[in-house]
């Protein structure tokens, strides 16, 4: 397998604070790993540098082999990577399948405007996450968090992306809505897409990745099996709380 993302001696500060310290991994295209730590441990961080979003302090990214250097947000997606975030950020006011179309919307607005909207493509990915025909013209301000939640991975998923970082999907959810997301999950998985997901929600998080890499202070603690890295004394003493 080709690697899919590489990370390679990230750094980022913010004046005096190092959020992210000399930081290397890699994952294969069809991986998935999980990345965990407490609070201020630079999880989130890493997303938003890969996605450009915040830019490097020094370090390579790398998506399919190509160095992202200072790529714009827009250029990474459409290069194949897409994220969702700990609090939904959907267009409240707009509509799920509309919501959705923005993910669809073509580089070219000359091409929307002769082609207009694929309405069956909306429609297939709002299903696939599990929404029903009644919830399609729903606005998403009146959605439950449980379906911000799909809908922020519809949207992810709509861009095209291959690469998708998911940021505590699990978040704020109740049991039943962490099994439907669980499982939108590893229909993801199945598919093919190469995963990233940050989550505080361990149980969850344990069925779904290959393996996972922890972090504090912005450093790799360690990084193997989701079991070897909970067990590891120094996991427990940083981010369990146990000695």
């Amino acid at each position: 397998m080709t690697n899919a993302l590489e990370i390679k001696n990230l750094v980022k500060t913010f004046g005096g604070l190092t959020a992210t310290d000399d930081l290397s991994f890699d994952i294969k295209e069809g991986q998935s790993v999980g990345i965990i730590g407490p609070n201020g441990a630079g999880k989130t961080t890493v997303f938003s540098q890969i996605m450009g979003e915040l830019k490097q302090t020094s370090g390579q990214i790398s998506l399919f082999g190509k160095e992202l250097g200072n790529l714009p947000t827009a250029e990474r997606i459409r290069l194949g990577v897409s994220r969702t975030y700990q609090i939904p950020r959907p267009f409240m006011d707009l509509s799920v399948l509309e919501n959705i179309r923005v993910g669809l919307m073509p580089n070219s607005i000359w091409r929307m405007l002769i082609e207009g909207p694929n309405q069956d493509r909306e429609t297939q990915l709002a299903f696939d996450v599990g929404f029903v025909e009644d919830d399609l013209e729903k606005p998403a301000s009146d959605l439950s968090m449980g379906d911000l939640r799909k809908l922020e991975l519809a949207r992810t998923i709509a861009t095209g992306a291959k690469v998708l970082l998911l940021d505590e999907v699990f978040a704020g959810l109740t049991t039943g809505e962490i099994a439907q997301i669980s499982t939108l999950v590893q229909n993801l998985r199945a598919k093919g897409f190469t995963l990233l997901m940050v989550s505080h929600d361990l149980p969850a998080l344990e069925p779904l990745v290959d393996y996972v890499i922890a972090l504090e202070r912005g450093r790799m603690i360690t990084a193997g099996t989701f079991n070897e890295v909970i067990n590891d004394d120094t996991v427990r003493a940083s981010y369990l709380g146990q000695e």
